[in-house]
């Protein structure tokens, strides 16, 4: 027993925190790590901007969305497909352009796309939720999750979604994870990649007092999952076939938002995180709040992200 505390503790010592994009957002969200262009894409979406980020020179370049944006993703004809306002769009980088591609909800105006991915066959999946009433006040039971495939079909899987959140595959492509954010758990579906039909909705974790809400989410090249947790300054790593909590990363800002694993191999986790909505005193005790982050020294690896199909 004391060997492997020391073990772990060993291990948690390599573990480096450090700003990688200062004060870089509102609702800093959706990051995505572009193999070939060695860059981090991530969305702001109270700031209603698209962000690209360079390691290797500190640079971002960012685009305007007009609206809110939940998610934006490589696609595989150039360009990214964003969730902007209820509107699923295709985004040309070169030209600073967006044109509609489909819209969801169109019974629920004040409705707006939240967080998307997509699976390994290109298809997308993205959720909605209500607008914000007041700050931090969500019109509950309003948001849906749906896919979209390369020749714009639209499905709704679900309905009754408070905020929809991170999303990602086990490796074998046969599970689906996914959060709704107030539920406070992390779920899990059967997932068939051949018709993007999902069943046998089950919870895999059950979010702790103190743990915050969970929000994005990713999986690593082990299977585990990284779970960013809002209000609670942290990310968690579960293991979903046993429900355990088998690590925590303390982070300086407490609205952690969504993670995805970069660099070169994939070994660096990037956070993005929020600060919006808060008063003077916590600016001044979070003083890198929006920043987004970057943790080596995991021992652990990430996969590449899929672009959509269209």
């Amino acid at each position: 027993m004391c060997a492997f505390a020391g073990l772990q503790q060993l291990m948690m010592s390599s573990v480096k925190v450090e700003c990688a994009v200062k004060d870089s957002a509102l609702i800093g969200e959706g990051p995505v790590w572009e193999e070939f262009e060695q860059t981090l894409l991530f969305v702001d979406i109270a700031g209603h901007k698209i962000h690209r980020w360079s390691p290797a020179t500190n640079h971002v370049q960012s685009m305007e969305t007009g609206h809110m944006v939940g998610f934006a993703v490589p696609r595989t004809s150039g360009g990214y497909v964003a969730g902007v306002g209820r509107s699923i769009v295709a985004v040309d980088w070169a030209t600073q352009s967006i044109r509609p591609m489909v819209e969801v909800d169109e019974d629920k105006p004040n409705n707006r796309l939240n967080d998307g991915k997509v699976d390994v066959t290109g298809r997308l999946l993205a959720g909605t939720m209500g607008m914000e009433e007041r700050p931090a006040v969500v019109q509950r039971k309003q948001g849906s999750l749906f896919a979209l495939t390369s020749d714009l079909t639209v499905t709704k899987h679900f309905d009754q979604v408070d905020i929809s959140n991170g999303l990602d595959w086990s490796l074998d492509h046969r599970t689906f994870f996914y959060i709704d954010s107030l539920s406070l758990t992390v779920d899990a579906f059967d997932y068939d990649t051949s018709t993007g039909h999902m069943d046998n909705r089950r919870v895999v974790y059950y979010m702790e007092e103190g743990e915050g809400l969970p929000d994005g989410m990713t999986v690593d090249a082990n299977g585990r999952l990284w779970v960013a947790c809002y209000n609670g300054g942290q990310v968690i790593n579960i293991d979903p076939t046993t429900g355990v909590r088998l690590q925590t990363i303390s982070l300086p800002v407490m609205k952690t938002t969504s993670c995805c694993f970069g660099g070169p191999d994939y070994a660096d986790l990037y956070v993005t995180s929020a600060s919006l909505d808060l008063d003077q005193s916590e600016r001044t005790q979070q003083p890198l709040a929006g920043s987004t982050f970057r943790i080596t020294g995991l021992g652990v690896k990430g996969r590449p992200s899929n672009p959509f199909s269209g």
